[in-house]
């Protein structure tokens, strides 16, 4: 039928003709912004999974950023603390030449001192003036905060992590399980069977401990009190002192470590072999298996009394929040996921598990890093940073006193003069080697934490980073060769439609031709 109020072949060809070219719009579009979805409608689902993958993306990245800025701070941290091992390892050298007070004047040692002075502020100033874009380093701002702690329990403390998951306090408690021991060696003040606390015939004997070896002659009838003395006055050199018995001498002496722990030990051996006829006996006896010290102190005929020349000490062994610590003398350590610290004890609360357990809180501190994408206690790690002022180095117990470097200062208690006054640098020498620890600790936990933490973290974003965008080019990308084949195959359907839209409308004219 021949019509020519509506041309439906026009209509077609104009329906098609859109048809193609929205068709090549989609094909510009695609090829000149490289991506395949632009809008919702290109494709919703992939739209949706490629915009997640957009903000995990961005996380990661900045993640990466943020591991990089630690190690930056990690790095700037410890340059500051290589200067101060340098001005340590000075003022170790220089107490050692001081040491040579036979060949050393007044005047010279003067000038050590003046150049230890010089140290010891540098190594402060340093302390207080290291810092990263305004964040301090050293002075302890990046320490933890603490509160409660009792000197009658614990003499010193250092916290290096603490995760604070959903709560703003940290309850510590230290129990101790086992007491920490010197190795001891008892000798009965009763050997003849008069109770009279003294030597009964002369006795050559070697003592030898952490420190050295030494032999002592004790004379016939010299007492216990005096041979006491005698052995104290080489602990410097052995690291064995001697103390009588109960504080009696007709209950016998004891040689003990000077220190405590399973590192120190006692070993008394006599050298001269005894008088069969005499009714001298120079036994020495041992607690058994490490046993602990009755409180009321050592009784003569204990069964737990054996024969020996030789004990070591012990360990204390402590449990902090239920998880057993490591010990090491009167140091007790712990490094959990969540808690990590060293604390020292005080000897009284290490050698009586009887005692309460000794509580404190983590009110806050510390630094925190976030090394994740996602802000969750999970991806986060807070490490603490001490102060490394001389006021906070070097911390050793000195006669039951926890003295620090800033005591090797002029007029101070381990000065030169005061060490070379009573012919003893062993205190200065403790004091300055404890410093170096210190900070050799503090630089190898954070070389750990970079290279076990920050590094590893950062080639695992980078990993997931390139896998990420893999992943999301794949969905989202435009693939130029089939949009390509698509933009040319779009360009000819519209040439197409254009053309036969024309031939569409001039079929209507031919009808009057039937007009005549």
């Amino acid at each position: 039928m021949t019509r020519i109020n509506t041309n439906i072949p026009s209509m077609i060809a104009q329906q098609r003709l859109n048809r193609s070219g929205l068709d090549l719009q989609v094909r510009l579009e695609r090829l000149s912004t490289g991506l395949r979805i632009n809008r919702g409608k290109d494709d919703p689902a992939g739209l949706i999974i490629s915009e997640r993958l957009s903000t995990d993306i961005s996380n990661i990245s900045q993640a990466i950023k943020n591991g990089e800025r630690a190690s930056s701070v990690i790095a700037t941290t410890e340059g500051s603390l290589t200067e101060i091992t340098d001005l340590l390892n000075s003022i170790k050298a220089l107490a050692v030449e001081a040491a040579n007070t036979g060949a050393l004047s007044d005047e010279e040692r003067a000038a050590n001192q003046l150049q230890i002075d010089s140290a010891i502020q540098s190594i402060t100033r340093i302390s207080n003036t290291a810092s990263f874009g305004g964040l301090r380093l050293l002075d302890g701002s990046l320490d933890y905060i603490t509160s409660g702690i009792s000197s009658t329990e614990i003499s010193d403390s250092n916290i290096t992590s603490a995760s604070f998951i959903n709560t703003s306090t940290i309850n510590v408690d230290v129990d101790v399980l086992s007491s920490a021991q010197k190795g001891n060696l008892y000798l009965s003040g009763d050997n003849s069977g008069t109770g009279d606390g003294t030597i009964l015939s002369q006795t050559t004997i070697q003592i030898r401990g952490p420190e050295g070896v030494r032999e002592l002659v004790l004379q016939s009838n010299q007492t216990f009190a005096s041979v006491v003395t005698a052995v104290n006055n080489l602990t410097a050199v052995t690291g064995v002192e001697a103390a009588l018995v109960n504080g009696d001498a007709n209950s016998g002496l004891v040689f003990r470590s000077s220190e405590y722990g399973s590192n120190s030990f006692v070993s008394v051996e006599r050298l001269d072999v005894p008088d069969p006829s005499s009714l001298d006996n120079f036994s020495l006896f041992k607690l058994d298996s490490n046993a602990a010290i009755p409180t009321g102190g050592v009784v003569w005929g204990d069964p737990s009394l054996v024969a020996a020349n030789r004990d070591e000490g012990a360990d204390v062994s402590a449990l902090i929040n239920g998880t057993l610590a490591s010990g090491d003398g009167l140091n007790i350590s712990i490094n959990s996921p969540t808690l990590g610290m060293e604390l020292l004890l005080n000897e009284t609360f290490a050698i009586d598990p009887t005692l309460t357990a000794a509580t404190f809180d983590i009110t806050g501190g510390g630094s925190l890093f976030q090394l994740g994408p996602d802000i969750t206690a999970l991806q986060q790690t807070n490490i603490g940073i001490q102060s490394t002022s001389a006021e906070s180095l070097g911390g050793t117990l000195v006669g039951g006193d926890l003295q620090f470097l800033s005591s090797l200062s002029k007029g101070q208690v381990n000065s030169l003069d005061a060490a070379a006054g009573r012919s003893n640098f062993s205190a200065l020498q403790d004091i300055v080697d404890n410093a170096i620890d210190d900070v050799s600790i503090l630089r190898g936990r954070l070389g750990a934490f970079e290279r076990n933490v920050l590094d590893t973290n950062r080639r695992s974003l980078q990993s997931a980073f390139e896998n990420l965008t893999a992943s999301r080019s794949v969905i989202r990308d435009a693939d130029f060769a089939k949009e390509s084949s698509e933009l040319t195959r779009a360009q000819i359907l519209q040439s197409a439609g254009t053309s036969v839209l024309a031939l569409a409308n001039q079929q209507s004219q031919q009808v009057l031709q039937l007009l005549g």
